[in-house]
């Protein structure tokens, strides 16, 4: 029989609650706490790289020294050879993609992308690149980063007569360029931007083909030369 001059009893709280949300990662088993570290540090690298997007200038000179730090280790260590070979053609490779329009015009009629003008009286279109700029300098950084840690592991020190290896890769280099430039020539355009477009008034119909080359090396576009 309960007492009635006994208070009202008050409810003692549960041990067993759930702990808060912030409690929770102190139980994450390490594997989810190294993927979720991981996470953070990618995004805030891709906030660096997001940011250095507008500063060519600065990201093209660390990228320099980059290369030049990867140079001075080579030589003073007097090998690696294969690694520096297996990083000059990962850039030729790169350099094409640079050089090459997105839509190659051998086959831009079976494309939806954009196409190069066929008419002089076309309008100018800007020159797309099948590798963008950030994307090729992002690229070329990160490979002699990869290039400059592999010099430390002597595994990858396979001894070479280095002249053959950096004679074919010249050979190599020659071919391929030439290749790309005959492109080049063949469907007139230029992978090269010096600066903005600027008109000084209307074109005569009587312009010469030196003109149109003027044109094309002084802006960020290209044009089709009339034959």
């Amino acid at each position: 029989m309960m007492d009635p001059g006994a208070g009202p009893t008050t409810a003692t709280p549960s041990t067993d609650a759930p702990s808060s949300a912030g409690s929770l990662h102190s139980t994450d088993t390490p594997a989810a706490a190294v993927q979720r570290w991981g996470f953070v540090v990618s995004q805030r690298f891709q906030h660096l790289l997001d940011k250095s997007t507008p500063f060519l200038l600065y990201r093209w000179i660390v990228f320099f020294a980059i290369a030049l730090i990867y140079g001075v280790r080579v030589f003073f260590v007097q090998g690696f050879y294969v690694v520096s070979y297996a990083l000059g053609i990962y850039i030729l490779n790169l350099l094409i993609g640079f050089l090459s329009p997105q839509v190659d015009p051998e086959f831009q009629d079976l494309s939806d992308g954009p196409t190069l003008p066929s008419r002089s009286s076309d309008e100018f279109r800007p020159f797309v690149r099948r590798l963008p700029e950030f994307k090729f300098w992002y690229s070329i950084t990160k490979a002699f980063c990869i290039a400059f840690v592999l010099t430390f592991f002597s595994a990858f020190d396979v001894p070479v007569f280095w002249p053959i290896l950096l004679f074919y890769w010249v050979i190599l280099f020659a071919l391929t360029m030439k290749k790309q430039i005959l492109h080049m020539v063949k469907y007139k355009y230029v992978p090269f931007s010096f600066g903005k477009q600027t008109y000084n008034g209307k074109r005569g119909a009587t312009s010469t083909e030196r003109d149109h080359f003027v044109q094309v090396f002084s802006s960020c576009k290209f044009i089709v030369i009339d034959k």
